[in-house]
């Protein structure tokens, strides 16, 4: 049962689990405002099969899953909206975050990738008028990647699509109410970080 709900993750959730020690502590307790959502069902459904089932343990880390879903969703259509391939956008994102200026050896660093991978990368986005290589400043024998106007412009539309479905989805909080969120979010990613190494990095 939990590997069929694990295939389906995208489209009904995830199967839940039972942490050791994890216990319920009564029924399911509807939100402040009387709102329901899909999760609430879930994990109505699944309280008869596993009593121990923790439904807050349950429902937070399910609709967490399901926001991460739908925001990588919103943020592939914007892809496809400015036609970009998803390492397309990687680049410019990179060599944004430098300020729009890099040498190809640190945009190789910084997307993990050899360096012939990203020349590749810099000639098809080069074709496409979104960077530019030119002799670096500091050394001629160097080349140095400059995002364009036009690749700023793209780079910025891909991304406030994601932006401003952020903001809308947040908007369901009070100012003081998202701090919190992102204060209770920080302190579980720090358990994560410190069980899970290198990957966070």
């Amino acid at each position: 049962m939990a590997k069929k709900h694990e295939t389906e993750n995208e489209n009904a959730g995830q199967a839940p689990g039972k942490a050791s020690g994890a216990k319920a502590d009564g029924p399911r307790r509807d939100s402040t405002d009387g709102h329901r959502d899909w999760t609430d069902s879930h994990v109505e459904s699944w309280l008869p099969v596993l009593p121990a089932l923790d439904p807050d343990i349950e429902g937070a880390v399910t609709r967490m899953k399901k926001l991460t879903v739908h925001l990588r969703r919103v943020r592939e259509q914007s892809l496809v909206d400015f036609d970009l391939e998803r390492p397309e956008f990687d680049t410019l994102h990179k060599l944004a975050g430098r300020g729009g200026r890099a040498t190809p050896s640190q945009l190789a660093d910084d997307l993990d990738l050899a360096p012939a991978s990203v020349t590749g990368r810099l000639d098809g986005l080069e074709r496409r008028g979104l960077i530019r290589r030119t002799p670096s400043k500091a050394d001629r024998r160097r080349v140095d990647v400059e995002l364009t106007k036009s690749g700023r412009s793209i780079w910025l539309g891909a991304m406030d699509v994601l932006g401003h479905e952020e903001y809308r989805l947040l908007a369901a909080l009070s100012g003081p109410e998202r701090a919190q969120l992102s204060d209770m979010l920080r302190r579980i990613m720090v358990v994560a970080e410190e069980g899970g190494g290198a990957q966070w990095k």
